[in-house]
């Protein structure tokens, strides 16, 4: 096991992802009435099926919408649905999105003001741009859109709405750190708000002369963030191809997951229908229509969706490329002269070519995923701990990288390697507070939704650590036998 020193290194190396005590908005929801977790915004909200139809969609008619106990409004199949039916199919007019101009002739200068606003986000945080439009429209009297935005959430259980308790109690530094940033932003953001908005004449006004504080541009934005989908390959309306965000009406009500029964078709070949929702696999009935939302780790499906994947094979724990941490990780498994802080001139030289030294260099590394092992840490590591340089220098960075390459610069350094691996993983699992048997016992309690996704998330983390570590345990006995 990791001795203190090791955690101690470990704290220093990932200390500079923390840059201020939790926060969070959940004591600003202006907007949001005091009700249950899935409440809807409109009392008794418009049926937004019907609303579809009429502005020219289709929709299967063996699905409906149903709510769900874990996900809110879903939409179920009322019978047997086969493979490859059309489930969902919008016209343009019904995609939610910015650079659509309104309705109404006397709205350009609110939509002036919008733009600059959305100008003044930046990119990273494309829901937050979206949001805005959403929240123009949330305020506007007989908006085209109210039949959808009034079958929103009037919530969201997002870690930016957290108490800063629970945010605290996630015990993950770097998911701690974008929350963080989050809410920062959120909260200097509301001032630059009410500053361009100081002395606008109601009918000038982009959000009809309503109050816009922290808590309703993190309501647009958790909404956008858990429901907007990015289409690539559309051609926008400057000719160029990109991804643009988009709000689609009822096909956001399809569940995430990793073995989906529908997928999402770009339609170029029927003019009046722009996307489509078509059954992968028939669909029996009363089961919900899932969607693929992509190969993201538990921190996005948590800070964007509010959910957490059980087992899932895509998330991984984010540390720090450091040499101290590095050289405490491989003492402890009895390597007794590593030189992670002092490496030779032409281990320096491929450390380079991975990206750990020179200008522009990296240092995020992380555990877990896919890969199971970051390629460019492995890399490293066999480097690190072979004596040939000859066979280091030939062997080409790919090979250097890949988990399944077997030993290539030999077992006794792929066995050093491995070990180093295990502690790290040791060392990640120390900077968790409680043991996976205390999380479990926690989620049998009664707890609040937040506080159950809080807990959920810490212990899948763990859950992975331990599943990687004893995957690379079997090899390391592998390697020995022989």
């Amino acid at each position: 096991m990791a001795s203190a020193a090791v955690s101690k290194a470990f704290m220093a190396a990932t200390a500079d992802l923390l840059s201020s005590p939790p926060r969070s908005l959940s004591h600003r929801r202006a907007m949001a009435m005091s009700a249950s977790r899935y409440s809807r915004i409109a009392p008794f909200p418009p049926d937004l099926v019907a609303w579809v139809k009429r502005q020219g969609g289709f929709v299967h008619p063996k699905l409906r919408i149903a709510e769900s106990a874990s996900y809110g409004l879903t939409l179920v199949a009322s019978e047997e649905i086969p493979k490859g039916s059309r489930l969902v199919a919008l016209p343009e007019r019904l995609t939610l999105r910015l650079g659509r101009s309104r309705s109404d002739e006397d709205a350009d200068a609110a939509d002036s003001i919008l733009s600059e606003l959305v100008r003044r986000v930046p990119e990273e945080l494309w829901a937050m741009r979206l949001g805005l439009k959403l929240l123009q429209e949330r305020a506007r009297t007989g908006s085209f859109w109210w039949p959808y935005i009034g079958n929103l959430p009037e919530a969201f259980d997002i870690p930016i709405f957290f108490s800063g308790d629970d945010i605290k109690n996630l015990h993950y530094a770097p998911l701690i750190h974008q929350v963080n940033k989050r809410c920062r932003f959120l909260l200097s953001f509301e001032k630059d708000v009410r500053s361009m908005l100081e002395g606008i004449d109601s009918g000038d006004h982009p959000f009809s002369g309503q109050c816009v504080d922290a808590s309703s541009v993190g309501w647009a934005m958790s909404a956008v963030s858990s429901r907007a989908f990015r289409l690539s390959g559309e051609v926008v309306q400057d000719g160029s191809n990109a991804g643009v965000p988009m709000l689609l009406p009822l096909i956001d009500m399809c569940n995430h997951s990793f073995n989906p029964n529908a997928f999402i078709l770009q339609e170029r070949n029927v003019p009046e229908y722009l996307v489509e929702v078509i059954s992968e696999t028939s669909i029996d009935n009363n089961a919900p229509v899932t969607l693929n939302y992509g190969s993201l780790t538990n921190d996005l499906f948590l800070l964007d969706y509010g959910f957490v994947e059980t087992s899932n094979k895509h998330d991984n724990v984010e540390l720090k490329y450091d040499g101290v941490l590095l050289d405490a990780a491989a003492t402890a498994t009895g390597v007794s002269d590593p030189c992670f802080s002092s490496p030779s001139e032409w281990q320096r030289d491929i450390l380079s070519q991975l990206g750990f030294i020179g200008d522009g260099a990296s240092l995020k590394i992380n555990l877990g995923g896919e890969e199971r092992v970051d390629g460019r840490l492995l890399a490293a590591l066999r480097v690190l701990f072979s004596n040939n340089q000859e066979a280091a220098q030939k062997s080409s960075l790919k090979v250097l990288m890949s988990f399944s390459a077997g030993a290539p610069l030999g077992e006794s350094a792929e066995i050093s390697a491995l070990r180093t691996i295990i502690a790290l993983c040791v060392i990640c699992l120390q900077q968790f507070p409680t043991k996976i048997m205390d999380d479990e016992a926690i989620l049998k309690g009664n707890i609040s939704d937040a506080t159950r996704l809080v807990v959920q998330f810490r212990l899948q983390k763990k859950l992975m650590i331990v599943d990687l570590m004893q995957t690379i345990t079997k090899r390391v006995k592998v390697l020995l036998q022989k």
